[in-house]
């Protein structure tokens, strides 16, 4: 072998080592999952298997007791509600690794329900970007820059719901409903129609909806994030965990 085919391998091996170091360090810092989906349904389990807290399954248990089974009126259910502040919106990945989940809890938003005629309902949230937060600051502060949600320029993720398809006209205390919900996802300026898979359960004189749907990154024109040791699934799982009050 001559000096200059040597000197190529050695530059190449080099190469090879840094950029293995690089992925390494990239991948130790994007990996772990911090975030647990908690569902606003105690009754039911949240979509990655995730159970509520203890004080919440209680509380709810002691509610679903004294009142569950019993009519609720028209006139409780129809009206403006407006999203509560202990409502989240949940976002997931999959990496080669493991499921990364994502919570948001600065939620805002407004429903207006009649369950008499589906076609009046009609729904709209958004999020903060800002309050993205997967328990891992660098990972956080990573998608919120250009390269990913350009909070900058975008700093709300909205969500209009246009159609229900499956509720019922008359509704049980603590029963849960499930339905599908159709409408519009907005994150960058960038619409996408999709539907949720949803439950919907009155409870407590709250209105509480779950539901899950899933988009893609090129949806919103996001670049799959991956590495030379850490790849990334193309989907992402988008999931509401809505507490409503009049």
């Amino acid at each position: 072998m001559n000096k200059k085919a040597r000197n190529w391998m050695i530059a190449a091996a080099a190469v090879v080592v840094i950029g293995g170091a690089g992925g390494y360090a990239w991948m130790t810092s994007y990996l772990g999952n911090n975030v647990e989906i908690e569902s606003v349904l105690p009754t039911e389990a949240s979509s990655n298997s995730a159970s509520t807290t203890g004080a919440t399954a209680k509380a709810a248990e002691a509610t679903n007791t004294e009142t569950s089974g019993a009519a609720v009126a028209a006139d409780d259910l129809n009206g403006e509600w407006k999203i509560a502040d202990t409502s989240k919106v949940y976002f997931s990945v999959k990496t080669s690794q493991e499921e990364v989940n994502f919570a948001d809890d600065k939620v805002s938003g407004t429903w207006n329900v009649d369950v008499a005629d589906p076609s009046k309902m009609k729904g709209s949230g958004a999020i903060e970007i800002d309050a993205i937060d997967s328990g891992n600051a660098q990972r956080d502060e990573h998608i919120k820059s250009d390269d990913f949600f350009q909070m900058s320029q975008h700093p709300q993720a909205t969500f209009t719901a246009d159609s229900f398809e499956g509720l019922p006209t008359e509704w049980k205390e603590g029963e849960v409903y499930d339905f599908k919900m159709g409408g519009t996802l907005t994150v960058k300026g960038i619409e996408k129609p999709v539907k949720f898979e949803a439950k919907a359960s009155y409870q407590g004189g709250k209105l509480l909806l779950s539901g899950t749907t899933t988009v893609t990154f090129e949806d919103f024109g996001l670049k799959n994030p991956h590495s030379v040791v850490l790849s990334t699934e193309n989907d992402i799982k988008v999931q509401l965990e809505l507490s409503l009050a009049k």
